[in-house]
């Protein structure tokens, strides 16, 4: 079961989520709370066309942080703005730390909004779950598939969370790679 926006407060007041800094009246819809953009992005490099590289995910000695270190750079989001490219991979952050403990019954979905995919804007590739336990920010894969660059700014609204009641409470939560992760700290 998905909950309304009544019942996505009234967890809040409870602390069975915990969004900081909480959201304001105008971040709920009937189904989900907006969370906005942190002014911090990781843009990756091009490789040159002399230079391919391949990741291997499997290999024994893979880690993420150093794969993302030795293939991107950090960008902060100005006052002006920062144009997203057309057909470029971006890792964004939400503004906001999200906490649902393990025992709260529930999970997440983070989704694009309508008003920004209209133009093109995806924010997960194929990541969405944000599963009981988790606590941190949430890692966003920006990609603009429209016909244009479009103008992020740190604050913005960038996508929704959708929350779902669990059928009980899972034997362990979320305990993944991601976990703790922020703007600043890595992952």
């Amino acid at each position: 079961m998905i909950l309304t926006d009544r019942e996505i407060q009234i967890a809040i007041e409870r602390k069975l989520i915990q969004i900081t800094p909480p959201p304001n009246e105008l971040a709920y819809s009937s189904t989900s709370v907006d969370l906005t953009l942190d002014p911090n992005l990781t843009r990756f490099r091009e490789n040159p066309p002399f230079l391919p590289r391949v990741i291997d995910v499997t290999h024994r000695d893979y880690d993420f942080d150093t794969a993302l270190a030795e293939l991107s750079d950090p960008v902060v989001i100005q006052a002006a703005g920062f144009e997203l490219p057309k057909k470029e991979l971006f890792l964004g952050w939400t503004a906001e730390n999200i906490n649902i403990p393990t025992d709260a019954r529930l999970a997440a979905r983070v989704e694009g909004k309508s008003s920004l995919a209209r133009l093109g804007i995806g924010v997960h590739l194929t990541a969405p779950t944000i599963h009981a336990g988790f606590k941190g920010q949430i890692r966003l894969e920006i990609v603009n598939h429209g016909p244009a660059p479009i103008l992020l700014k740190a604050g913005m609204r960038i996508c929704q969370l959708v929350f779902e009641l669990t059928l009980g409470t899972p034997q362990a939560g979320y305990k993944g790679q991601f976990l703790d992760q922020t703007a600043t700290g890595g992952h």
